[in-house]
């Protein structure tokens, strides 16, 4: 690989978590393939937000998963790091000097519902009313809220393991919850992709920005790594990614943002994008879809659904501004 020398190995910056470390591990393994004299070091890092068990909101919210990585790339301490895009906030632009030089192919975007072990259960229907369900995300309370008020959403943080467990009862702690609602992509990198029972299609929930899709970052300046990284990149998912970041950024919105979009490429190449905005408990809710048209400029399509759900009250809504 020109201009890196093969005898220093290529450190990669992660989250000390085992999907986390799973996922750099195959970004690894793709690097190799491209490079096979190439060395790579894993760098783990147990973030702040890993340490902290209680609502993210309050921490500063999802982007901690990735700010003390991107401290580590900008000091030359990793040369590159792999994040979930669905973890990089969207209200402010990348730390200085950094860059996502590739977009690996998108994985499943759907949310599943898992039942605990033994239960006869098998959709959300079957849940009777006052049944709790557990779920880190705001997006999934509130669209569960739609169509199951009665029931009750309990937050439910950790990694998918642990919290597998607690529904299974191994882990102590916490109510005991009758279903939790977890994203298939996690469930299948942690090999407990059986478990799902009912898969939601993206109309029943609508993914957050960047679902299924890992980044890999480096520094702008760090021109043989971004020339290495980019071999990796795909361009239909960089498309749809920066179609959705565009759309977040319109909304001021960050990672714990009530904000659901999801971009596609149509069969004859034609991106589809679809944005919505709910309140806390998903009473209140707006939506827009819009194609690319003759341009099919992603930025131009990510403007244009933000704007549509501006006009229709969704900063006053992600805010908790009442109607």
């Amino acid at each position: 690989m020109t201009g890196f020398p093969p005898a220093r190995p290529l450190r990669i910056g992660t989250r000390s978590s085992p999907m986390a470390r799973s996922q750099a591990e195959h970004v690894a393994g793709l690097l190799t393939k491209h490079e096979p004299e190439l060395r790579v070091e894993l760098v783990p890092v147990t973030t702040e937000a890993d340490r902290w068990q209680g609502d993210l909101a309050k921490l500063g919210g999802k982007g901690l998963f990735v700010k003390q990585i991107d401290v580590m790339l900008q000091r030359g301490d990793v040369d590159m790091a792999v994040h979930c895009v669905k973890d990089v906030p969207g209200d402010q632009p990348l730390p200085d000097g950094l860059v996502f030089a590739a977009y690996l192919p998108r994985d499943d975007v759907r949310d599943v519902l898992v039942f605990p072990e033994g239960s006869t259960h098998t959709t959300l229907a079957d849940l009777p009313p006052g049944a709790a369900i557990g779920t880190s995300a705001v997006r999934r309370r509130a669209q569960i809220n739609r169509v199951r008020p009665d029931l009750n959403v309990i937050r439910v943080r950790g990694l998918i393991g642990t919290r597998i467990d607690r529904l299974d009862g191994r882990k102590p702690g916490g109510p005991k919850l009758d279903a939790m609602v977890l994203a298939a992509s996690g469930l299948a990198r942690i090999g407990q992709a059986h478990r799902a029972r009912q898969t939601f299609t993206v109309h029943e929930m609508l993914p957050p920005v960047g679902a299924g899709v890992l980044g890999l970052e480096c520094r702008r300046n760090d021109h043989p790594i971004a020339a290495l990284l980019t071999r990796l990149n795909d361009e239909k998912t960089m498309r749809e990614v920066t179609a959705e970041r565009v759309m977040l950024h319109g909304l001021r919105g960050h990672c714990n943002s009530p904000i659901a979009g999801y971009c596609v490429t149509d069969p004859d190449g034609q991106l589809s994008l679809k944005g919505m905005v709910f309140n806390r408990d998903g009473s209140r809710f707006v939506h827009a879809h819009y194609w690319g048209e003759h341009q099919n400029d992603p930025a131009v399509l990510g403007t244009r659904v933000a704007a549509d759900l501006l006009r229709q009250d969704a900063r006053n809504i992600i805010e908790g501004i009442p109607h």
